[in-house]
């Protein structure tokens, strides 16, 4: 039995009929740009998320770009980050004329540590850009300790771990700004581009709607310098349907990693999930010796596997010579072990246990 990464064609027929349905009345309304699903989708998820302003955009980097862009980041500003993670968090920031600044990862849950942080404040730091990363969300209550203390912005990237939480909290909720990307293998996906901006700050989401629009006020009224960044109804469409079921696919992913959890061999260093957390594993990825070749092997059984990431941000060749590599020994180790296995809210049970005895019996 072959088994993909993310079955995204069961996903499809469960949901056909709905969201075809949509897409005909946006093809029916020829409202493409702006239509009414954007403006439903926008409620949709400030009601779901518990937020007050949900601006769509065209896709998850853009997201970053139009935060950083509303909170004022000027060339040379420092902005403390992961390097495990999408190039996306250190591309924005670079296009930006600003300067990452790396911290090192924990190795149980590929998250930044939090504890290395302050160590890499300096009087150019604005921002702390933490990515709730592979499903759940790094340790914000003292991430805002920190930017208290040190009057700095936070901006969360919340591009795999939407409806995550912590204590309570939703991701992309507590800090100045969340971003969102609704990419197609998402925990909620479109069927291509999207992207979405959350806060909670009414001024500051005036300025991120003028961003992402050209920088209008009001049409062909320009107050600032923008982008175009939108996202187009048909895919507001969707995600109006897939929304309505997003609860119920959240709690199917958690039990998935925790399946995982049961059925792999106690020796395999699984996610260590932070207390407080909803994991809603985007990915399960685990770190094992051998990683290449386990890949192999499991590809020859017909199993889907991807390697999130092989080289960390800061040994990138574009950062080339940029950055003491040796401050992040944590995530170079991790990137050379980690493989993430098949997930998503329609895997079965079956099809987790043939996943792991796979595993098991490589080991």
């Amino acid at each position: 039995m072959k088994i993909p990464m993310v079955n995204l064609k069961l996903e499809y027929e469960f949901l056909k009929d709905r969201i075809l349905e949509e897409v005909e009345n946006v093809l029916e309304s020829t409202a493409f740009i702006k239509g009414n699903s954007i403006k439903e989708f926008d409620r949709s998820v400030e009601d779901f998320l518990k937020v007050k302003h949900h601006i769509a955009c065209g896709n998850g980097t853009d997201a970053l770009q139009i935060a950083l862009m509303s909170l004022g980041v000027k060339p040379g500003d420092e902005i403390i980050t992961t390097p495990f993670t999408f190039i996306a968090t250190a591309e924005v920031i670079a296009l930006l004329k600003a300067k990452p600044a790396f911290v090192d990862i924990d190795p149980d849950t590929f998250l930044i540590d939090t504890d290395k942080i302050e160590e890499a404040i300096t009087e150019k730091t604005f921002t702390i850009l933490p990515v709730h990363l592979f499903g759940q969300m790094a340790d914000m209550d003292a991430i805002m300790q920190i930017a208290k203390k040190h009057d700095l912005k936070v901006v969360e990237d919340t591009a795999q771990a939407f409806g995550a939480t912590q204590n309570g909290k939703i991701a992309g909720t507590i800090g100045d700004v969340g971003t969102i990307s609704y990419f197609p293998s998402k925990n909620l996906g479109a069927y291509g581009d999207a992207g979405g901006i959350i806060t909670n700050n009414e001024e500051l989401s005036k300025q991120i709607e003028m961003v992402a629009n050209h920088g209008q006020r009001r049409k062909y009224e320009h107050h600032l310098i923008g982008v175009n960044s939108r996202m187009d109804t048909i895919q507001a469409a969707i995600l109006n349907v897939k929304i309505k079921y997003i609860n119920e696919w959240l709690k199917k992913r958690n039990e998935a990693g925790n399946l995982y959890k049961k059925y792999l061999d106690p020796s395999i260093k699984t996610p260590t999930t932070l207390n407080g957390n909803f994991h809603t594993y985007h990915q399960f990825t685990i770190r094992i010796k051998n990683r290449d070749k386990l890949k192999k092997y499991l590809a020859d059984k017909g199993i889907s596997s991807a390697i999130y990431y092989p080289i960390p941000l800061n040994e990138q060749k574009v950062f080339e010579n940029k950055f003491d590599n040796n401050k992040t020994p944590n995530s170079n180790k991790v990137a050379k072990e980690v493989l993430s296995l098949p997930i998503s809210h329609f895997i079965s049970e079956n099809e987790i246990r043939e996943v792991a005895e796979a595993v098991n019996s490589f080991i």
